[in-house]
């Protein structure tokens, strides 16, 4: 199980209307940041600020490739994740 700190930033990935839809069009397949900047209305700097929280909860990977990083969904990120929620919403009686 995991601790209450990464269990939160796991989550935080979820909670902002960017990332929910960087992560759908992750869904497709691996995109570059220079796809994603074009798709989703905002700055360079706000979309990299989406990707380190992505990234850091672990269920997005990033793969440096020149200037540009390529991101794609990690299915380990994305299991993990499932089992966290499934952790804290078990009703023990």
């Amino acid at each position: 199980m995991l601790d209450e700190k990464k269990t939160a930033i796991i989550f935080k990935a979820f909670c902002d209307e960017n990332r929910i839809r960087i992560l759908k069009m992750l869904a497709t397949g691996e995109k570059c940041g220079c796809k994603l900047l074009e798709e989703i209305n905002v700055a360079q700097p706000t979309l990299s600020h989406h990707m380190k929280i992505l990234c850091d909860s672990g269920v997005v990977l990033g793969r440096k490739e020149g200037k540009w990083t390529h991101y794609s969904i990690s299915p380990e990120g994305v299991r993990i994740a499932i089992e966290c929620l499934q952790n804290l919403t078990i009703i023990s009686s």
